[in-house]
């Protein structure tokens, strides 16, 4: 026996031979047949009674009160929870009794999955339930869960709230703590109703490939890796708007794609190497089209998932409610510092950092100094939805020139409750131009800067052959389901966000 193995665990085992030694396997072929669900039980038994006099329903064990001869139990399906009665006589109903005295009340164990067969009634203190006339084990739990008790009024007791046990093991998180489970129904939700918004507008969503030669698309630290048979390195995707640009180039008028990008950086509370990114392009369109059409989009979503535009975020109530306000980023600096950081050239600024206590690195240009800048100093103030606008053309080598203000380029992003949600562009569609900002880019990476672009020859060659004028968008969904979900950390709308590697039991 595995000496690391706890006391309920053995038990539990030893349980599993005495199951095998009777004739039961614990792990059967799969041949129950369900016909309901708890959350349907509930909501239509009251209805239409005569619809649940023989039900079959399978479910995860998480409560027993035993009362002898009966007993009743909690169960647990995809839909929620819903409480059964077992009767000895019911489920034992030869001289052999051993099916409930031995089986049921020694060898079965809060975990356990099984499908029950019986019709449903109501106990004298109003409950709905179900009363079982066939019981059948359809998994055996080796290991035991952390109990959260629950009192009359539906208060629980003893969460299990510890996040390195919850992220780690979300498989129990998601049994014990089943409203976490309404978190990813959601998630779902918001995917499908932007997906619905954007096949109405007509865009194709489209693949596009995540094993890079060139890590394009953003200014960000790639992961690298090696195809051995081309013998060459490859990047996991870092953003895919080089590939869907390729694609407005080849005569679609708009696509769009839910993408699994990757970035070899920081982790924190907002922040994961692995996240998920929609980004959509629609040819003959500029960027104040695409603020109106995402603020519509979004408050279309935030309706659809809660029947109107306002969602409680922490403390804040957040209004979606459409046309979000407009801030250029100098305005916003110097509303929110003071100065006026405008004609600074990078000497100016970065003593403008220094003077604002802002930590710089010798490899930051001036694109980089003005983004810490608004990062610090601003960011942090908007917490109903803004489009920040008109960015400095140093920071930001994929956007066309504004057309009126000379420095600046058409660019926004959004700011909802103190972070970014999305980063869009009228696109660059001038490849002379392209190339030039894509050399000033490698002349920060000469400085040092691990974080800027790499120039991708490709898709040179591809706005060689002409792009029209295109409006492009990139909205984080793990930000964004944080938001509508009253999420304070990504993990909690990750399934398995990234951790430590856990210590195996030779090193704990």
């Amino acid at each position: 026996m595995d000496q690391h193995l706890s006391e309920q665990e053995i038990l539990r085992r030893d349980k599993l031979k005495e199951l095998i030694s009777l004739g039961i396997n614990p792990y059967p072929a799969n041949e129950f047949k369900i016909n309901a669900s708890a959350l349907d039980i509930k909501e239509n038994y009251e209805r239409d009674k005569l619809n649940y006099k023989d039900i079959s329903i399978a479910g995860r064990i998480l409560t027993v009160r035993d009362m002898g001869k009966a007993c009743f139990a909690q169960i647990q399906d995809a839909s929620g929870r819903i409480q059964i009665y077992v009767r000895r006589d019911d489920i034992s109903p030869g001289e052999d009794k051993s099916l409930f005295d031995h089986v049921w009340k020694k060898l079965i164990d809060i975990g356990d999955i099984i499908g029950i067969k019986g019709f449903v009634f109501t106990t004298k203190t109003g409950e709905i339930s179900i009363h079982v006339t066939q019981l059948q084990l359809l998994s055996k739990s080796l290991k035991p869960l952390p109990i959260v008790k629950t009192d009359d009024s539906g208060q629980s007791f003893d969460e299990v709230n510890d996040p390195e046990f919850r992220f780690r093991q979300r498989y129990v998180d998601l049994i014990i703590n089943p409203q976490i489970r309404d978190t990813f129904r959601k998630r779902t939700q918001i995917i499908q109703s932007i997906r619905n918004y954007l096949n109405n507008a007509g865009l194709l969503e489209v693949e596009t490939p995540i094993l890079q030669s060139i890590p394009g698309g953003a200014t960000a630290r790639p992961f690298v890796t090696h195809h051995n048979a081309l013998n060459i390195p490859l990047y996991l995707r870092i953003a895919n708007e080089l590939y869907l640009k390729r694609l407005i180039v080849g005569g679609f008028d708009g696509v769009y794609e839910f993408a699994k990008d990757f970035r070899n950086e920081g982790m924190d509370r907002t922040h994961n190497p692995e996240f998920t990114v929609l980004e959509f392009y629609v040819a003959y369109k500029d960027y104040n089209w695409m603020m109106s059409f995402a603020e519509q989009m979004i408050e279309k979503t935030v309706i659809d998932l809660y029947g109107n535009t306002e969602v409680k975020v922490g403390e804040n109530t957040i209004d979606f409610k459409a046309p979000f306000k407009r801030v250029t980023m100098y305005d916003a600096i110097k509303e929110y510092t003071g100065i006026d950081i405008s004609n600074m050239n990078e000497t100016e600024l970065r003593e403008t950092c220094k003077s604002l206590n802002i930590h710089t690195e010798a490899s930051m240009g001036k694109g980089k100094l003005i983004d810490e800048i608004f990062g610090a100093k601003c960011e942090g103030n908007y917490m109903q939805p803004t489009f920040i606008i008109d960015y400095p053309i140093e920071m930001s080598p994929l956007t066309k020139k504004h057309r009126a203000a000379k420095g600046l380029v058409e660019r926004f992003e959004l700011m909802i409750n103190g972070k970014e949600i999305a980063n869009a562009y009228s696109e660059l569609n001038d490849p002379l131009d392209q190339r030039e900002r894509f050399e000033e880019q490698l002349k920060l990476q000469e400085r040092g800067d691990d974080e800027a672009m790499f120039i991708d020859h490709d898709f040179l060659r591809a706005l060689e052959y002409g792009m029209p004028p295109t409006a492009g968008i990139g909205i984080g969904i793990d930000r964004l389901t944080m938001l509508l979900t009253n999420n304070a950390s990504i993990q909690e709308v990750l399934f398995f966000p990234q951790m430590r590697p856990e210590k195996t039991l030779s090193e704990a």
